[in-house]
């Protein structure tokens, strides 16, 4: 499981011009041991990057990667071992500061996703917990990266969402949400659980925007901006309105919440 990233200063303006950037930091990780390709992902790639929005990097390798060779470069920061972050499809990474600004690198065993690629178009697939992510991940992630990310070096298949993805995607992420509902409806809404009511709808409300996403054949990489592309932010008012004004928190309230957010979802799916 990966832990949380060290804290590092705001980022410095740069003397490099941001594509100036990107290819130094490219040639560099191209050139460590097992490399073939090098993308750049996460907002910048996907233009919804702002000045300061970190740098993702991701390292394609073929058989082994050595990640003391990208430690060796002597990038300030803290890079992780294979496997050190939950050992899934996302299996390690680094958080180093480049010229005055932060950028993450994460390891893709290019067998591994080219097994997930080929698992995705037959519409298969996994949840895998992942730190930061309140409803986990999927393991056509990484399928979704090459869907969306910017190859800088080499060269790497940009697949579209697979069509029997969609079905069987969409099926699964909504059973997820309504089987959380559920379970809190039953065993902590009657108990008066107002904390674990909120996280349960929370999680449903997330597990719900992958199923609309998937059902669009809309790659998803992170939740950053998820409820909003499945147009389920709305479930914010819900959530505040638990105890609201002072009001006392009931069993018979919280199983409003519950079936409030039900029904938004209910909504989110039929509109696609």
């Amino acid at each position: 499981m990966t832990s949380a990233p060290p804290p590092s200063p705001p980022p410095s303006r740069s003397a490099l011009p941001d594509e100036v950037f990107a290819d130094h930091v490219a040639e560099r990780l191209a050139a460590l041991a097992g490399v073939h390709a090098v993308a750049l992902g996460g907002s910048r790639a996907q233009g919804t990057h702002t000045v300061d929005s970190d740098w993702d990097m991701a390292v394609y390798y073929r058989g082994s990667f050595d990640p003391g060779e990208l430690r060796e470069i002597g990038w300030a920061g803290e890079v992780s071992e294979l496997g050190a972050w939950g050992g899934g499809v996302f299996n390690g990474g680094a958080w180093l500061t480049v010229d005055g600004r932060r950028v993450d690198v994460h390891y893709r065993d290019l067998d591994a996703v080219e097994h997930e690629l080929a698992e995705a178009r037959a519409g298969r697939f996994r949840w895998e917990p992942l730190m930061f992510h309140l409803a986990g991940i999927a393991s056509y992630l990484v399928v979704a990266e090459l869907g969306v990310n910017e190859v800088l070096r080499g060269e790497l298949p940009r697949p579209s969402f697979p069509e029997a993805l969609r079905r069987t995607a969409s099926e699964a992420w909504l059973e997820r949400a309504r089987a959380t509902l559920q379970y809190a409806r039953s065993n902590n809404a009657p108990r008066a659980q107002h904390t674990e009511v909120a996280g349960a709808v929370a999680v449903a409300a997330l597990q719900c925007a992958h199923a609309v996403l998937a059902a669009r054949g809309e790659w998803v990489t992170n939740e950053k901006r998820l409820l909003e592309r499945a147009g389920l932010r709305d479930v914010d008012g819900i959530l505040a309105g638990l105890g609201a004004s002072g009001s006392a928190v009931t069993a018979d309230s919280l199983t409003r919440a519950v079936d409030a957010a039900d029904r938004l979802f209910a909504t989110a799916v039929t509109k696609g």
